[in-house]
This record gives C-alpha cells, sequence and structure tokens, in this order.
C-alpha cells in the first residue's frame, strides 16, 4: 500500500512538472479545451456485453432514446438547461428503454442517470472532442461491460431530426472551432492533454 502511495504521488509529481513546463504556452489552450467540454451534454451508452446480440440491442435502445430526446432536448438553449431537461426525464427515459429491451425479447436491466464523466480523445463526424470530463446521459443495460456508444445530445448532433438552429459552431468561439477541427498540430496536443488527463483520471479514480 505505501509504495502504490508513493508512486501516485511520483505521477502527481510528473504532471505537475509538465503543467510547469508547458504553461505559458498553453493557459489559452487549456481554457479554450475546458470551455469546450462545458459546452457539450454527451449521451453513453455501454452495452451489456460485446456479444453481436447485445451490441445490436445497444443500437435499438440508442435509436429507441434518440427518437425520445429529440423532444426533450429541442428547447434546451444551454448545457445547464439540457441536463436539467435530462434528469427531470430520467424515469421516462429510462422506462423507454426498458419497453424497447423487452420488446427486442431481453429481461436485462436498465439504469439512466446523468453525471459527470471522463472521456478519452474521440473524434465525431469532422470534429474532435479533447479528452477531459463531461456532462452525460449514461444508459447501463444489463452489467453494462460490452462496447459504449456515444455522441452529443446538446448540441444536438446526433438527433435524427433536429431542428434547431444551434449547432457546435454556433456555440463555439472561432478559435474553439479551430481547435475541435484542427489539424495535425492540434492533434499532437489533444493526444498531450488526453494522457495529463488519464493520469490525473487514474489518480483520482483509485485515490
Amino acid at each position: 500500500m505505501r509504495k502504490r502511495i508513493q508512486h501516485k504521488g511520483l505521477l502527481a509529481l510528473v504532471i505537475g512538472f509538465v503543467f510547469s513546463i508547458c504553461l505559458p504556452s498553453v493557459m489559452g489552450f487549456a481554457q479554450d479545451i475546458e470551455e469546450i467540454r462545458g459546452s457539450v451534454l454527451r449521451l453513453h451508452i455501454l452495452a451489456n456485453s460485446d456479444s453481436e446480440e447485445d451490441q445490436a440491442l445497444k443500437l435499438a435502445v440508442r435509436d429507441r432514446i434518440l427518437e425520445l430526446d429529440y423532444s426533450l432536448f429541442d428547447s434546451a438553449h444551454s448545457v445547464p438547461e439540457a441536463k436539467a431537461a435530462a434528469e427531470a426525464q430520467l424515469e421516462q427515459i429510462e422506462a423507454e428503454a426498458k419497453e424497447e429491451i423487452r420488446r427486442q425479447g431481453y429481461d436485462y436491466p436498465v439504469r439512466a442517470e446523468v453525471k459527470k464523466m471522463y472521456f478519452p480523445t474521440r473524434e465525431y463526424e469532422g470534429f474532435t472532442l479533447p479528452a477531459g470530463e463531461y456532462e452525460a446521459l449514461r444508459l447501463t443495460i444489463g452489467s453494462g461491460e460490452g462496447k459504449n456508444w456515444w455522441c452529443v445530445l446538446y448540441p444536438p448532433l446526433c438527433l435524427p431530426a433536429a431542428e434547431s438552429g444551434e449547432t457546435l459552431d454556433s456555440i463555439l468561439t472561432p478559435e474553439q472551432r479551430e481547435l475541435v477541427e484542427g489539424g495535425e498540430k492540434i492533434q499532437v496536443k489533444f493526444a498531450a492533454v488526453e494522457w495529463i488527463e488519464s493520469l490525473r483520471n487514474w489518480l483520482q479514480k483509485d485515490g
């Protein structure tokens, strides 16, 4: 146990050292990344397992929830509003997921919750979201041990018939849009951020 604590303490010092060296050049970059994280509400669905049947079920639940979520989030104009809408309708979201699971011939339990959770750097149809903690609506099907599926609920980038005038472009500054749509140099920076965030997440998770 003592060695483990010492090991984690060393990692914390390494992270601090990296930040102290890079801080002058990445202050604005880090601030933009933090604002990007705070500008989206994500959907995260965990399948019961990686079997072909359970993965197909996950997608069926996804389609059911996306149809429902369009009606829930079409009036949201900020992440707090979208989060509040999700929290207010968790029972309905869970009931819809359960009904779809039964309709598909399964009896898995399902849990819906809104929580802040860690995501690695992910690409999504022309843009990249940096690693870090995001607000998310998470659905866990059964044991939740299968591969996950994710998208962005707000702004409504994964809704099948989203008619809201708000897009990711409309809520980000030009500098932030350049980051999420950036080229190779930005990807290198995102990789560094993911490395640091992964270490930080590990330290917090096992602390």
